[in-house]
């Protein structure tokens, strides 16, 4: 009686909390629409930030403004996101607090935004300066804040290479091309957290992750897959290890896209491809993989 207690007790306290987020989404739709807008506005001087009070004379023209303030705040908080989905790159000019920093501290910075699971991420950085000797122009990367398995350092030998040493026949003499190396970065930390999300994905299709005794009753009920754990099995999270609850292992390798390259599966007599098969059926990509699982969960 206690663990069924404490089970709708959850619930119950899960459905608040979607409600909750349902009527701030639904207010958010409200407050901002022209309809809405034009009532508000309708003889009304500029909007103003204030606050209802509890007095009856001036209690409708306050609650109007301050309907109008938090409409005003809502169409930038809208109008933000629109600048961060929009223009997902993005330089600024910074200096170097370090007195002994070259280039008289000046740094370029390379802003890089991302969203993921449909909101938006920290913001990564990429700082950089020119510490060539004078009348070059070139740029290196001087500081950043991705992930350790982006490839930074190979990306930035392709595109921002150093130039030739003098003396030296056979120097790099390519020009620096900062604004293809600002996409492949951005493609590089998309497609990272892309693969995070699939592996999200993947776990609650199998019903893993959730209360205990979710994930042996979410995939077992219904399909002889008992899947026991889904997790990255590396730091690119480009191999995943698959774990089945009789003892067998697999080890599914996915592109930097998402499809499928490989997916083994070893069990106590060796490879068990009747395994593979039962989880990948017919897919293609990994999204097609967390589709059959939701379906027979």
């Amino acid at each position: 009686m206690a663990s069924s207690l404490d089970d709708e007790i959850e619930d119950l306290q899960a459905r608040i909390s979607s409600l909750k987020k349902q009527l701030r989404i639904q207010t958010a739709t409200l407050i901002t629409a022209p309809s809405t807008r034009q009532l508000l506005t309708e003889g009304d001087p500029p909007p103003t930030l204030t606050f209802p009070r509890n007095d009856s004379t001036n209690a409708g023209t306050t609650l109007k403004q301050s309907l109008l303030s938090q409409s005003a705040l809502q169409e930038a908080h809208n109008q933000q996101c629109l600048y961060r989905a929009c223009a997902t790159l993005t330089t600024f000019r910074a200096r170097d607090p370090d007195p002994h920093a070259v280039d008289a501290g000046a740094i370029l910075g390379l802003r890089i935004e991302v969203a993921s699971r449909a909101r938006f991420l920290r913001p990564y950085y990429v700082l950089m300066n020119r510490p060539y000797p004078a009348g070059s122009r070139r740029l290196r990367v001087h500081r950043h804040t991705l992930p350790p398995c982006i490839p930074l350092a190979g990306l930035a030998g392709r595109y921002l290479p150093p130039p030739p040493r003098p003396g030296r026949e056979g120097g790099n003499s390519a020009a620096q091309d900062l604004a293809r190396f600002a996409r492949a970065l951005r493609r590089e930390v998309v497609r990272y957290h892309h693969r995070l999300g699939i592996v999200a994905d993947l776990r609650k299709g199998a019903g893993l992750g959730g209360k205990s005794g979710d994930g042996g009753e979410g995939s077992g009920g219904r399909n002889e897959l008992r899947l026991a754990d889904i997790l990255p099995a590396c730091a690119e999270a480009k191999q995943l290890t698959i774990e089945w609850e009789d003892g067998r292992t697999g080890r599914l390798v996915m592109g930097n896209d998402g499809e499928i390259v490989k997916l083994v599966v070893v069990g106590e007599n060796g490879r068990d491809r009747e395994a593979g098969r039962d989880l990948l059926g017919a897919a293609v990509r990994v999204e097609d993989v967390v589709k059959r699982l939701a379906a027979l969960a």
